[in-house]
Formats: structure tokens, C-alpha cells, sequence
């Protein structure tokens, strides 16, 4: 079977001395306070393989790249993400009556665009085709959307800009754009977990719903059009949540925590196969 990056490994149930999160083969221990704990970052990773589950960002087994000490940069990523999708769909869904989203610009360009792409970075640094593929490109589109919602110099939005105030149609090309990117990654993820699958599947929601509100807003659907966009900030709400939910999963460790938040492995996934064989064992 082939990593995300085209390398080969072995049997994915042989032990690996790397954890980046829940549902690993062998957890790496480190001391802390006089006392062992499970460490969930890149830095044990010398050699082995990881295995697919949304903490890392990695919906397939890949083994990292070698001699490399560099944290899990997944949450980071996923928390930009998360704020800056929780803020925008909040406005959305027209929470306390807010329906102006000028307060997302600040936010797409510092936070959710620029960190994120940072955070996409160094997830190609550790060797993570996938994390780097997903947080990159949501880290662009922030900074995209930023650029939309600015009024100077670029204009786009505005009545003398370049669409004469009419962004309708164009605005839906974008969105339809992301929608069909997401649906990509969503497929990428059916063999992780549930919490990574779901991550994806309500963002690809989100953005469906609202590349269609555009569309009926264009038609004159003003009716349709205000509930797709406040369906699409709902499951944006949700997404938000859910990338939250997954980057607490991957900063979690028995150093800094007393529990950690289960992911879920799919049935058919290789993680979901080892743990059903190793019940079957002990029965």
C-alpha cells in the first residue's frame, strides 16, 4: 500500500516508537514531574509509521521523514481554521443580529490565512502530504476571502468595482471552487476516523450551501438565498467545532491532561482491523 507520498511501508500493525495522537500501535513516553507520560508530538519520530487519524492531519499511514524534531503543527492549523470558520458562520446564521462580516477580515488574514499556511508548512517539513495539502490551501482561501471583503485598494465587492457591484454569480464560482476541493480531501478521509471524516463532510456542506446561495441570490431568491446561507453557517458552526475537537485530540497527553477525547476509528480502517483483532485476541 502507498503513503500519501508515495512511500511503501510494511504491516501497519508493527510496532513504531511515534504517537501523534489517539489510536497509535506504541505510545512514546517521556518523563515529566518524576513520572512517564505519553508524549503526543512529532519529536520521537525516527522511525516507523504513523497511523491515519484527524490529531496529525493524516487520513492514511505515512512515515515521517527521518532526523527531523518538530512538533505537531496539525492543531495549530486546525484551531486558525476553527475560530475563523466559527466567527464567520456565527455571522452567517445572523447570531444577535449580526449580518456584516468585516470583523472576519482581521481574522482570514492573521489568523486563519497566515497561520494556517504557516501551519501547512511545516506539516510538508514533517513529511505529511495530506496536512500540508489541506492547511496551505484553507490558509489561501482565508487570505482570498480577506482580499474579497477588503474595499481598498482591490475593490472587488464594491458597486465600482470591476463586477459593478454584481458578485453574485462570481462569488458562487469561488465557493463552488472550494466546495469541489473539499470533496476531494473528504474522500482522502474514509479510512481514518470518524472525527477527521466529519471534519471534512460538514465543511463540504458549508460550502455547498453557500456557493448555492449565491445562485438563487443571482435567480432573485432572496428567500432561498438567506436560508442556504444561514444552513451554510450552520454546518460551518459545526465544522468549526469539529476542527477544534480534532486539534484537542492532537495536543491531549497524560502530561497536560486526565483524559483524552476519543476519535472514533472507522471499522473498515487499518487502526479499526488491529483493534477489532486484538479484542478477538483476548476473547
Amino acid at each position: 500500500m502507498a503513503t500519501a507520498h508515495g512511500m511503501e511501508h510494511p504491516d501497519v500493525n508493527e510496532k513504531h516508537d511515534g504517537i501523534t495522537g489517539p489510536g497509535a500501535s506504541q505510545e512514546h513516553q517521556a518523563p515529566h514531574s518524576n513520572n512517564w507520560h505519553q508524549r503526543r508530538d512529532l519529536a520521537s519520530w525516527g522511525h516507523g509509521y504513523a497511523p491515519p487519524e484527524g490529531a496529525s492531519l493524516q487520513p492514511g499511514v505515512f512515515k515521517p521523514y527521518e532526523h527531523r524534531k518538530f512538533a505537531n503543527p496539525a492543531p495549530l492549523g486546525l484551531s486558525a481554521f476553527a475560530l475563523t470558520t466559527f466567527v464567520l458562520s456565527a455571522i452567517n446564521m445572523e447570531a444577535r443580529s449580526v449580518t456584516v462580516p468585516s470583523v472576519v477580515v482581521p481574522l482570514a488574514f492573521g489568523y486563519g490565512g497566515l497561520v494556517q499556511l504557516l501551519a501547512g508548512m511545516w506539516e510538508m517539513a514533517v513529511g505529511n502530504t495530506f496536512g500540508a495539502t489541506a492547511l496551505s490551501s484553507y490558509g489561501g482561501f482565508w487570505i482570498a476571502y480577506g482580499l474579497l471583503l477588503t474595499p481598498s485598494p482591490w475593490g472587488i465587492m464594491e458597486a465600482d468595482g470591476p463586477y459593478e457591484g454584481d458578485t453574485s454569480s462570481p462569488v458562487g464560482f469561488f465557493l463552488t471552487g472550494w466546495f469541489i476541493f473539499t470533496t476531494i480531501l473528504l474522500i482522502c478521509t474514509l479510512r481514518s476516523t470518524v472525527a477527521f471524516f466529519l471534519l471534512f463532510f460538514t465543511l463540504d456542506i458549508a460550502f455547498l450551501c453557500l456557493s448555492v446561495e449565491h445562485y438563487a441570490h443571482d435567480m432573485g431568491n432572496d428567500v432561498a438565498a438567506t436560508n442556504l446561507k444561514k444552513a451554510g453557517g450552520f454546518f460551518g458552526f459545526l465544522a468549526a467545532f469539529l476542527a477544534w475537537y480534532n486539534a484537542l485530540a492532537g495536543i491531549q497527553d497524560s502530561s497536560n491532561s486526565f483524559f483524552t477525547v476519543p476519535v472514533i476509528h472507522f471499522p473498515w480502517s487499518d487502526k479499526g482491523r488491529e483493534q477489532r483483532a486484538k479484542k478477538a485476541s483476548i476473547v
